[in-house]
């Protein structure tokens, strides 16, 4: 599955949205039916969300379903009537949100595993992304993605975060930098693809948007979640290595291969310092590249 620079969200409850929402340029779309749906609307959104799964074929479609690990049986059941209804061949994947410990990932497991058996897919056809969003999912983030799952990427939510720890979610999000950051580490320890970064949500701030997702490729994530249609072309540019990066990058692993082949493990080109760690983040960005011919 390649890297995701962006996943965009559409309400479940408003089908016009769900009939343009793969049509943005985002690497993959997610149809929410948690925060985006008020409780008298679930029934009504899992039909308009399963009909929209099936009808886009432009690009990934994930849900993001309603906590699996709700602390009342009425919230639960919420979660688990999302995934009967929209678990399906044509679906992606799931978000789950509230994640907060190995439990809470093996419990979404053993419910995709039971629906993937009720519709004959193969075992680990629905690709599972926990959304860890309070100090308890933070805390047990590696504990998380090592729960031998068929997790392959983490994402964080900030606004649920902010709201756990009594802070306020500021432009600079500084408040959030640790957790982002530990993301990141666990991640890379659990042998996991890079973690996606949490929405923007102040919406008529581009130039927020923009050092938001740059700061977020910094500390290691490999795209950012968005909330409309106009945040995907800013946030996919900086998640897409510039052409001076890619022209760079094609030197250095071009300049190693015949370094290799003389048996020699380090060069030197332009000034820079070459051996096998510097080639290996050349050869991500020819694949972000890649990625980026895709779309804007």
């Amino acid at each position: 599955m390649p890297l995701l620079r962006t996943l965009l969200f559409a309400p479940g409850n408003r089908p016009p949205l769900l009939e343009k929402v793969g049509h943005c340029g985002a690497d993959a779309v997610v149809l929410d039916l948690e925060d985006a749906v008020p409780v008298a609307e679930k029934e009504a959104a899992r039909q308009a969300v399963r009909a929209a799964v099936r009808a886009i074929t432009t690009c990934p479609v994930y849900v993001r379903v309603n906590p699996l690990t709700a602390a009342t049986a009425f919230s639960l059941a919420i979660g688990e009537a999302d995934l009967e209804a929209v678990v399906c061949a044509e679906l992606t994947g799931v978000l789950v949100p509230k994640i907060e410990s190995p439990d809470d990932v093996r419990h979404a497991e053993h419910l995709l595993c039971m629906r993937e058996r009720q519709l004959g897919l193969a075992p680990g056809h629905i690709d599972l992304i926990p959304l860890l969003e309070t100090a308890r999912g933070i805390q047990h983030a590696y504990a998380i993605a090592t729960a031998g799952t068929r997790v392959r990427r983490l994402a964080f939510g900030a606004g649920d975060f902010t709201r756990d720890l009594g802070v306020s979610w500021s432009r600079r999000e500084v408040e959030s930098l640790y957790a982002r950051s530990a993301l990141v580490v666990a991640s890379r320890a659990a042998g996991l693809e890079p973690p996606l970064d949490s929405v923007w949500v102040r919406l008529q701030d581009r130039r927020g948007l923009v050092r938001s997702a740059k700061l977020a490729k910094q500390l290691g994530f490999q795209g950012k979640m968005v909330i409309h249609p106009s945040q995907v072309a800013p946030v996919n540019a900086v998640f897409s290595p510039t052409p001076e990066e890619v022209a760079f990058a094609t030197r250095v692993v071009e300049a190693f291969r015949a370094a290799e082949a003389q048996g020699l493990a380090s060069i030197q080109l332009d000034g820079h310092f070459i051996d096998y760690p510097l080639v290996e983040a050349a050869q991500r960005v020819l694949a972000a590249a890649a990625l980026g011919q895709r779309g804007p």
